[in-house]
């Protein structure tokens, strides 16, 4: 399917892909398969491989043209060409890819369900006060959980502790909108303005280094 939303705030561009083609379907959109072919071939799993190629397919109609995806040996994606800074994310039925031609960006695309109730301790600060948004407390813990895997991705410190360093400041959850959190992990105290959607499926945050 074309992209299935998209979102502009700034220079910093996000789209978000609803999965329902096969691996052929997605390996029909390219081009120039032959330059995914070598990575393309290490995945065993129907689902993995729909994943993969999601990516670079929602990668490519955001960019008008093919990207190539590498990686820094901490696993963070770039692009080769080095014309914009990435992060992608996947869940359940869909992938998310944010872009900036300056500045380094996160998102995180989290499956909407209530699992997140039973782990919020692994996550949630004593100081956050989680607001529940039309009784549904399992969006609101959703963004807390996905607005700090955005961070995490933001920050590239593998030792950073969700609890310990990251905090996300009181906010009042809507179907989409800003709310701000900071980190104590670089010594730097630095802030971050998480931008959010929800959706019966899921919810997406993103964010950039300004």
């Amino acid at each position: 399917m074309p992209i299935y939303r998209t979102y502009k705030q700034g220079n910093l561009t996000v789209g978000v892909w609803k999965v329902d083609e096969t691996v052929e379907q997605l390996r029909s959109m390219f081009h120039q398969f032959s330059i995914y072919e070598e990575a393309f071939a290490r995945f065993s799993s129907e689902k993995r491989k729909q994943e993969w190629l999601a990516v670079r397919v929602l990668l490519k109609e955001l960019c008008g043209e093919e990207k190539k995806i590498a990686y820094l040996p901490s696993g963070k994606p770039y692009l080769e060409d080095g014309s914009r800074h990435v992060s992608f994310s996947h869940t359940h039925g869909y992938v998310a890819v944010a872009l900036h031609p300056s500045v380094e960006v996160g998102i995180d695309i989290e499956q909407y369900g209530t699992r997140v109730q039973r782990v919020s301790s692994r996550f949630i600060r004593e100081d956050e006060r989680v607001s529940v948004e039309a009784g549904d407390e399992v969006y609101a813990l959703l963004l807390h959980w996905s607005a700090k895997e955005t961070m995490f991705k933001l920050m590239e410190d593998e030792a950073v502790d969700f609890i310990k360093h990251l905090r996300i400041l009181p906010f009042e959850p809507q179907k989409s909108g800003t709310f701000e959190a900071y980190e104590k992990r670089s010594g730097q105290d630095r802030k971050f303005l998480i931008h959010y959607d929800t959706h019966p499926d899921y919810v997406l945050t993103f964010a950039c280094l300004d």
